[in-house]
């Protein structure tokens, strides 16, 4: 057993052994066989290098020998550009040359021909000094004479020679002063013919192109009853209707004898509407309390601010107005309830601003402005019973809160002439605004008013020195003086009008214009026996 044990032991032995050895065998063969594989990829590569090498090498050889025959090309094209730049350089200064030699013979020309000149001036020199001896000589003789003549002269007229002098710069004054006179006739009339036709023409345009109706109307102050029984509701017990509803309106209610009328009485005109309505609306309900007043007087509050929205809106459309401030087109409603000598201011405010658009677009100045100032001139009528001041002073405050342009603010401010004119804009709004009250039937008003200015033209025209009559016609647009021929003149009776028209200016107020008539005329007759 023990021996056979040794044989297996020493068999296992042996397997092992022979397993380790080829094992070896083997690790050594391989490691022959990857260095052979290895060698033959590095020669691979190595052959690989060196061709790559060659090839760059050939291939910048052949860049190198483009390089050079470029370099000698672009070298070669330079020196034919600097040869040819220097050929032109060359050329240019021959011709400057050239140039130089011309005007240094031509300088020396000129010198010759100046020393020539300044010969001949030296002679005539000499010539005009002798010529100024003999003159000054002949002078003095003509002065001698003259002195002598002066005497004789004074002798013979028995004037000093400044009192001639005085009588002749008297005479040449007169004669200078009926010249100029006669003149500026002509030229005023040449003047006024051509203005007239054409201010008549542009104005006629305007004013038929304006359509729209005449805008006189009566303020309304009365409110009409069913019965007189109804007088005694609006009173009330004690008063107490009528107080609440002056209260709630701001306005005064007289109840007079007249019958089935109250009078309504208010400076403020929106007030007075709203009384107006007020009262129609009670006297339809028939309930009048003073709960019922005040919730009646509130209503047509906000009727009537509604209407003056819808006509400061409607009034905008009319004249294509469209990006007006919406308060300033609040507050232009309110014109709506505004008259002046009868005419309803809004209505006059969209006429102006149409005629004076339709006049700036026949002398081509801007329509928009002229448009805009003519809407806007009276706004301030608007405000003047809430506000002090004038209606102009008021019209530019407000458009110059609500950031209105600069050129309207100038023709609301100068269209009744309290400042100067600085545009044409601003002339035309003047004219639209006097064409639009002076028409037919525009305005009214009261007799007093319309004798005083009448009086009024026919004195300022009297106190003139030379008038012997004037009289006031035509509704006061025309006044036509009667001179005294003896003391005035054809050419002081034309100065006589201009005095006249512009103290009438300055010192009357008047819608539109006044025509001054000076009539100068000498009559001579004899009885036949």
């Amino acid at each position: 057993m023990s021996s056979l044990s040794i044989l297996c032991n020493a068999a296992v032995t042996a397997g092992v052994v022979s397993g380790v050895i080829a094992l070896i065998l083997g690790i050594l063969l391989g490691t022959i066989i990857y260095k052979i594989v290895a060698n033959k990829k590095i020669g691979r590569s190595k052959t690989n290098a060196v061709k790559i090498i060659e090839e760059a090498y050939a291939e910048a050889k052949s860049i190198k020998k483009e390089s050079i025959i470029e370099a000698k090309e672009e070298a070669q094209k330079i020196r034919d550009e600097a040869n040819e730049e220097a050929k032109e350089r060359r050329a240019e200064i021959q011709k400057q040359e050239e140039r130089l030699d011309q005007r240094e013979e031509y300088v020396t020309k000129k010198e010759t021909s100046l020393d020539t000149k300044q010969e001949q001036l030296e002679n005539e020199k000499t010539i005009l000094e002798k010529n100024k001896l003999i003159l000054d000589e002949k002078i003095s003789e003509q002065e001698e004479i003259k002195i002598q003549m002066l005497e004789k002269l004074e002798k013979i007229s028995g004037l000093t020679k400044n009192q001639a002098k005085d009588l002749l710069i008297e005479n040449i004054t007169d004669e200078a002063k009926k010249d100029a006179g006669v003149l500026i006739k002509k030229i005023e009339d040449e003047a006024k013919e051509k203005g007239d036709k054409l201010a008549q023409d542009i104005v006629m345009s305007a004013i038929q192109r304006c359509a729209t109706d005449l805008s006189s109307e009566m303020t309304v102050s009365t409110v009409a009853l069913p019965n007189d029984e109804m007088k005694g509701r609006i009173i009330g017990r004690e008063g107490r209707n009528i107080r609440s509803i002056e209260s709630a309106t701001g306005v005064e209610l007289i109840v007079d004898d007249t019958p089935e009328t109250i009078t309504v009485s208010s400076f403020d005109p929106i007030r007075r509407e709203i009384a107006r309505l007020s009262l129609e609306k009670l006297i339809i309900d028939g309930r009048i309390h003073p709960g019922r007043i005040e919730e009646i007087v509130e209503k047509s509050t906000k009727e009537v601010d509604k209407t003056i929205k819808e006509a400061g809106e409607n009034a905008c459309n009319d004249v294509a107005i469209y990006n007006l401030n919406p308060e300033l087109v609040k507050i232009l409603g309110r014109l709506k309830y505004r008259t002046s000598y009868g005419q309803n201011c809004l209505k006059h405010s969209i006429e102006t601003s149409i005629i004076a658009g339709l006049i700036a677009t026949e002398l081509n100045a801007n329509v928009q402005v002229a448009k805009r100032g003519g809407l806007l001139h009276d706004i301030g009528k608007a405000l003047d019973h809430e506000i002090e001041g004038t209606h102009v002073s008021i019209g530019v405050e407000l458009t110059k809160k609500y950031k209105e342009n600069e050129e309207v603010i100038h023709c609301i401010e100068a269209h009744h002439g309290d400042v100067a004119f600085h545009s044409i804009e601003a002339v035309i709004v003047q004219v639209a605004d006097a064409i639009s009250s002076s028409r037919p039937g525009a305005r009214r008003e009261s007799f007093e008013n319309y004798i005083k200015r009448l009086e009024q033209l026919e004195s300022i025209c009297n106190d003139f020195k030379g008038v012997e009559k004037s009289y006031a016609i035509q509704a006061g647009r025309e006044v036509r003086i009667i001179v005294k021929p003896e003391e005035i003149n054809d050419t002081e009776a034309m100065y006589l009008a201009k005095d006249i028209s512009k103290r009438i200016e300055n010192e009357m107020q008047y819608p539109g214009q006044i025509k001054v008539v000076v009539i100068r005329e000498n009559r001579f007759s004899e009885t036949a026996k």
